[in-house]
């Protein structure tokens, strides 16, 4: 059997899972044309969150074919201001990271990427991240800036990101 066979049996075993199971509320999956190495996934964001609640974030989880010795890499599909989520909607966080050594010392191995991780735990961390930004190593400086500078600022930008997010078209 292939590594990629493997890895999509891996991926269909998960995806049913994750479809399946109604503990994981405000988690939506599905495949983007059939394709079980890209996922198109919509976070529901309780209220209860600090910033982004009530917002409906539509994003995409591209597999690669050596999943799950590699990551995959998830991106917004629609603008969401973030300290860790670039301008182009991808998301930086550490588990998304391969499993290497960090080459600027900023993140130890046991941060990044490992095959334990599922899609579950990846958007169960990016939930977490929205509401607990990691400020340190912004993939969006302006954002970051702002977070710490001037909270109220960053508050009117996450809820237009929220408003925004509930335009469907």
């Amino acid at each position: 059997m292939s590594s990629s066979s493997a890895a999509a049996g891996l991926l269909a075993r998960q995806l049913k899972q994750m479809q399946n199971d109604k503990d994981i509320p405000g988690i939506s999956c599905g495949l983007v044309e059939n394709n079980v190495f890209e996922w198109e996934v919509m976070l529901m964001i309780n209220d209860d969150t600090k910033f982004y609640g009530g917002g409906f974030f539509p994003a995409r989880l591209s597999f690669p074919p050596e999943y799950p010795l590699l990551p995959p890499k998830m991106v917004f599909q629609k603008a969401i201001f973030h300290p860790n989520i670039y301008p182009n909607g991808e998301v930086c966080i550490s588990i998304l990271h391969p499993p290497e050594e960090d080459k600027y010392g900023y993140e130890s191995a046991s941060e990044r990427w490992s095959p334990v991780q599922t899609p579950e735990t990846i958007l169960l961390s990016v939930i977490s991240m929205l509401s607990s930004p990691n400020d340190e190593s912004p993939a969006n400086v302006e954002a970051a800036s702002m977070w710490r500078d001037n909270p109220a600022e960053f508050k009117k930008r996450v809820r237009k990101c929220v408003r925004d997010s509930l335009d469907f078209e």
